[in-house]
């Protein structure tokens, strides 16, 4: 599959929240925030999220939710104000230009968003709050959510909602060479590093790279190489 532009960078976090594990004792409880509601979205929703999303057709919304993916909303006086989507199985991160796989009993939390008109109130943390309950109640026992580095406002909506990070990654790619670079948190027990490795990895980075500058031939490496804990 060809590339859709010559080159791609991002630098990005991995969090995750084990659902078996109680919340911490430190984590103060939110303020609740007033009038207002969740809800998961059916199909006939779909026209109102899409609109939200900023889609001008609903089919995007409904063939996401026709393959088994979810979203849950947050209402205010009946308007979507915030929503966050739920894969299982596999989704791909168009950022890093790869497929996240997690095992079973794992869910990633993707493209959320709290509309700017309701921004400040804490309905994204709310938002992940009860995500994070309904999973909880289903059975599953860990979420996976991630950002850019510079997206301050939702790691601080990750933290604030019970997550606790990761890994971070470092992904470059000049036409067909890539660099990925992950590194464990500090604070992460080594077998979730080990994990977010795993459900990150792309399947062909440990093939070899040719690196060329002016027509020069700079050296070859396994892309997995680059990869550190």
């Amino acid at each position: 599959m060809p590339f859709p532009r010559p080159w791609a960078s991002e630098r990005g976090t991995l969090w995750a929240l084990d659902l078996d594990d109680p919340a911490p004792a430190s984590l103060p409880a939110p303020p609740a925030p007033t009038g207002v509601t969740f809800a998961e979205v059916s199909s006939e929703d779909a026209a109102a999220l899409a609109r939200a999303m900023g889609a001008a057709d609903p089919q995007t919304v409904r063939e996401r939710l026709a393959t088994g993916r979810r979203c849950f909303v947050a209402y205010v006086t009946g308007a979507v104000a915030a929503y966050g989507w739920v894969s299982l199985g596999s989704e791909r991160i168009g950022e890093l230009e790869r497929t996240m796989r997690m095992h079973p009993g794992e869910a990633y939390i993707w493209d959320c968003a709290t509309l700017p008109a309701f921004r400040g109130r804490g309905l994204y943390t709310a938002l992940l709050r009860h995500i994070v309950a309904t999973l909880r109640g289903e059975g599953l026992r860990r979420l996976w959510i991630g950002a850019s580095l510079d997206n301050t406002p939702s790691i601080r909506g990750f933290r604030a909602a019970g997550f606790r990070p990761a890994v971070r990654l470092v992904y470059l790619r000049l036409l067909g060479l890539r660099y990925n670079r992950l590194t464990g948190d500090a604070t992460a027990p080594p077998s979730l590093v080990a994990e977010a490795r795993e459900v990150l990895r792309a399947g062909r980075e440990g093939e070899l790279s040719v690196a060329m500058v002016n027509g020069r031939k700079l050296g070859m490496a396994r892309q997995a190489d680059a990869e550190e804990q």
